[in-house]
């Protein structure tokens, strides 16, 4: 008998802790989106006694991938037509080596996968939609299709880790601490090894946990497994890495201020984020003592940042007329009055001094974190009507813009028309504080 579950998991924007998040001292603060990766998974018993698993994407030119999976000294995992996608391959490597089961009579496992929207560009797209989900579908493989920097492979490495573990733990639960922390760990390990580097894991961790303050793990954690080949031995490591070892990383869970929110704007072309990390780390080793002073400086806005928000979050259920005051000011664009108020004073004056810092290191390691065209664009959202801040997300670069609006203001409306925001497409999403959620899956049907 087929047995079907859903699950999704949100994409992030990380609005301050660039760069420093990639060195465990430091937090950063990561907001998860609206916009989710999703999947859908069913098992039934194979027909030819094989073990079988096969991704689908509808969406996106009907793009399919499919591994036997042959238990023999330890796992392997085989593509059956030469068709690889590096982070499906490595999570089922790892999820299966991890739960260890049995494969003597054989599955057969098929995942179908979606994305929202606001992962990708939805030039020549169509959609497709039905009473409780609505889809792009593309034209081309989804290779091709550019992205928008919000995380797509770290929303899928968790959702196909999340999906797939539900196989062989029938009672896994989402909501569940322990099974969230394994589809964590599981998912930080598949994505690492399909990048072929340890990240800093934020981006796997907010879409196992949403919205949250963050700190890295060590990045040798996962670098001291051993080789796939090593069989046994592997599942051993993989399953003490996973069960036993404190990653010794910081997730609080947060959200952002009430009657506040993020908006995202896709600046219609991207960055290499490994190219800017490579030029800023080689600034960084080249310029000591000084670069260290200067993220010094970075992290005590960060954490200045994280804990005004903070601070609003308690002043709008102590004091909700205040805050309410504080809110209308936004709205109107009263400047003179949001300086007054301590908390959204450390707001602006953290993120205008993380800004300098960013156009600093621009200037000096080549790297455009901030270059003057982003520059000149987050100078002409701050003259907006609803805009408490605005920022470059993440690495930086030409990928996007990050505002924190009032829910009331709709920057779509005030910038059109006006030529100064001609390549900016303001995304439909918005903040989403939970990670990782199990879906219906006959949302999933009947999509047209």
């Amino acid at each position: 008998m087929e047995q079907v579950r859903a699950f999704s998991a949100p994409g992030k924007a990380l609005l301050v802790g660039g760069y420093l998040v990639l060195n465990p001292k430091y937090k950063s603060y990561v907001v998860a989106l609206s916009a989710r990766m999703h999947a859908v998974v069913s098992k039934c018993k194979s027909k030819n006694g094989g073990t079988r698993v096969t991704v689908t994407s509808i969406q996106f030119n009907n793009d399919r991938w499919s591994y036997d999976v042959v238990e023999q000294n330890g796992y392997s995992v085989n593509s059956i037509d030469g068709k690889r996608n590096p982070f499906i391959e490595m999570v089922i490597f790892n999820v299966i080596s991890y739960y260890r089961p049995s494969l003597t009579e054989g599955l057969e496992i098929k995942i179908d996968v979606f994305s929202d929207s606001g992962y990708h560009s939805q030039a020549g797209s169509t959609i497709k939609r039905n009473v409780f989900k609505e889809f792009s579908y593309h034209p081309s493989s989804i290779s091709e299709v550019p992205k928008t920097g919000l995380g797509s492979s770290a929303g899928l490495a968790t959702v196909v880790t999340a999906a797939l573990s539900s196989v062989f733990k029938q009672n896994l639960s989402v909501n569940n601490d322990q099974d969230l922390a394994i589809i964590h760990n599981l998912a930080q390990v598949g994505h690492c090894q399909a990048q072929g580097k340890v990240g800093s894991g934020f981006d796997v961790a907010a879409a196992t946990f949403g919205s949250i303050i963050y700190q890295r793990f060590s990045p040798e954690i996962i670098t001291s497994l051993p080789e796939h080949s090593a069989g046994s031995v592997y599942q051993d490591e993989l399953k003490r890495l996973v069960d036993d070892v404190d990653w010794m990383i910081t997730r609080d869970r947060v959200r952002l201020p009430d009657q506040l929110r993020l908006v995202m704007g896709d600046v219609n072309s991207g960055s290499e984020t490994t190219k800017l990390v490579a030029k800023v780390n080689a600034w960084y080793n080249s310029n000591l003592p000084r670069s260290f002073e200067i993220y010094e400086d970075m992290n005590a806005h960060n954490l200045e940042f994280i804990n005004a928000l903070t601070e609003l979050n308690h002043l709008s259920t102590s004091d909700p007329h205040t805050y309410q005051k504080i809110i209308d000011a936004i709205g109107k664009g009263e400047f003179s009055q949001i300086e007054q108020v301590t908390e959204l004073a450390e707001v602006t004056h953290s993120v205008r001094h993380i800004r300098q810092a960013f156009r600093l290191i621009t200037k000096e390691s080549g790297a455009d974190i901030e270059p003057p065209v982003q520059t000149e664009l987050l100078d002409a959202c701050m003259q907006l009507k609803g805009v408490l801040t605005a920022m470059i997300p993440g690495a930086g670069g030409y990928d996007a813009i990050s505002l924190i609006t009032t829910d009331k203001v709709t920057p779509a409306t005030q910038t059109e028309g006006d030529e100064r925001f001609k390549n900016v497409t303001w995304l439909d999403m918005s903040q989403a504080d939970i990670g990782v959620i199990e879906e219906n899956p006959e949302h999933y049907q009947n999509l047209q």
